[in-house]
């Protein structure tokens, strides 16, 4: 990995608070009568749109530069909270918890919870200060390149996952699925391959659950590159789903969890060749493509991209094939109706299927009690 050029000294001093967002709330409510109020979760973007008064922007820059951590064996970086030291010691002896303090005896630093904190504030206050993407944010594509980093795991054969950041090379950076996922990459390129740890920021920032979450993973070469199809093919239906994600080993109710993410986002023709938000507030973490999936009436699209679906009241709003095989397979749509009646129960099972999805393929050192719950900027 290329070195960052500021120290983690320089990352603790100009670390500032900022302005408090608001976190709005979501309503368990099901919706019967259908008007985009009902479905409109309020406060369409999670963060503030301006600047904190005490220039959190400018500390953010430095925060998101600063991740080259000086220590007594050589210099330690960041990499999806792997510290990969320059000394003699391989990498995965160089792996430690960050929830543990520095060892007295080894002069090495070793990010603790506290320094984890502070790249999860520069990754926030990075989102609040670019709203140049996507319905003023980046958040959903961050989310969507932290799944698909992780999707690719196959348990069987124990390969992909997060572990390696792979997608950094071709041919999985080119991959069909992770088209588009570029923009993703180039807004976390200060914070190197912190995907996963950005992906929790993002969920939890645009009002989410709080995602338990730890270092562990290491860096590896492009010959560790997943085969293409490893990834969800949205024309396709139920079967598809199950082979998808059962090699990973997601059974059906985690399986229509990970699909609540599509609150977020939109499709775009340059990319997937499908088209339009899944919601009325795509930057806003909710139980709403579940009531939307349940309460509307969905028709095909008349158009000439792939088939896809179209809201009949508003026609605004879209779903995937992969979407409707969950209202249409039993064992899927049952979930579906819990998720969108109880928005408690998504967020309890959501949160815990994301940190599962997550850690797939990381050889952790760590233990499960030593995840740690980064505190969301937006609650403040």
């Amino acid at each position: 990995m290329a070195p960052v050029a500021r120290s983690f000294t320089r990352l603790a001093s100009q670390a500032t608070p900022r302005a408090s967002t608001v976190r709005a709330a979501t309503s368990s409510t099901s919706c019967r009568a259908f008007t985009r109020e009902n479905f409109q979760t309020p406060f369409r973007r999670s963060y503030a749109s301006g600047p904190s008064a005490n220039g959190g922007y400018a500390s953010a820059r430095y925060l998101l530069g600063a991740l080259a951590l000086a220590g007594g064996g050589g210099a330690y970086y960041f990499s999806q909270g792997e510290e990969l030291s320059k000394s003699k010691k391989p990498a995965k002896e160089a792996v430690s918890s960050a929830s543990s303090p520095s060892s007295p005896s080894s002069g090495a630093f070793t990010p603790n919870k506290d320094a984890y904190q502070k790249v999860y504030n520069a990754i926030a206050e990075r989102l609040e200060e670019k709203d140049d993407y996507d319905d003023g944010s980046y958040g959903p594509v961050i989310v969507r390149l932290a799944w698909h980093c992780s999707g690719t795991y196959d348990k069987d054969t124990q390969t992909g996952g997060s572990n390696g950041a792979t997608m950094r090379f071709a041919p999985e950076g080119d991959h069909g699925a992770n088209a588009g996922l570029k923009a993703a990459r180039d807004f976390l390129e200060p914070v190197k391959h912190l995907w996963t740890l950005a992906g929790v920021c993002a969920i939890q920032e645009m009002q989410g659950p709080v995602i338990p979450w730890r270092p562990g993973r290491s860096d590896r070469d492009a010959s560790m590159c997943t085969p293409d199809g490893r990834l969800p093919d949205g024309a396709k239906e139920q079967s598809h789903l199950r082979a998808i994600f059962g090699r990973m080993g997601f059974d059906d109710r985690e399986i229509v969890a990970l699909s609540g993410a599509h609150a977020l986002g939109r499709c775009h023709t340059d990319r997937s060749g499908f088209d339009g938000p899944w919601s009325f507030s795509p930057t806003v973490m909710s139980n709403d493509y579940f009531r939307l999936l349940v309460d509307q009436k969905w028709n095909f699209r008349k158009w000439d991209g792939p088939k896809q679906y179209q809201d009949l009241a508003s026609k605004s709003l879209m779903m995937l094939p992969t979407d409707m095989a969950l209202i249409k397979d039993k064992e899927f749509k049952k979930h579906v109706e819990r998720y969108a009646a109880d928005d408690k129960a998504f967020f309890a099972e959501f949160r815990e299927v994301v940190m599962k999805l997550l850690e797939l393929g990381v050889p952790f050192q760590s233990r499960p009690e030593d995840r740690m719950e980064l505190k969301p900027l937006s609650s403040e």
